[in-house]
């Protein structure tokens, strides 16, 4: 299914160009126009899924594989040191369109550091377990 008021379904099946870095049948992935670092990517799929949570199980199966493939690709290409995956479900989380995708960032030694960064939170084994149980209740 595609949403035809959506910017990544149009984009993902090329109604709308892009710096298209890869695509087949399922995905198209772009370079993201306000990039974090140099050749920071877009995996697009072309069907449309809000986020993760609506994600069928076929392109389920094969994002994360594409997603390897496309880092492995900066690494050779840019040279980039790594690369880091993130993914967005939900504007709390910080997710702009609501069209499940999969930002491939380069990482270079020399480049920024605090793209993916949090302040780490404290938590004790109590709250933890607590935590984990509602979690587990809700599966």
């Amino acid at each position: 299914m595609i949403d035809e008021s959506c910017i990544f379904c149009k984009i993902a099946n090329g109604q709308i160009p892009s710096a298209t870095v890869y695509e087949d049948e399922k995905f198209r992935v772009i370079l993201d126009m306000g990039p974090a670092t140099k050749g920071h990517a877009l995996i697009l799929p072309k069907e449309h899924f809000k986020n993760v949570c609506d994600l069928n199980e076929a392109y389920g199966k094969e994002v994360l594989a594409l997603a390897a493939k496309i880092g492995q690709g900066m690494m050779k290409g840019l040279g980039c040191d790594g690369f880091n995956l993130v993914q967005n479900n939900g504007k709390a989380a910080g997710q702009t369109v609501m069209h499940f995708h999969v930002h491939v960032i380069p990482r270079y030694a020399d480049g920024p550091k605090n793209i993916a960064a949090w302040e780490p939170q404290t938590a004790d084994g109590e709250e933890l377990k607590h935590l984990a149980e509602q979690i587990k209740n809700a599966l």
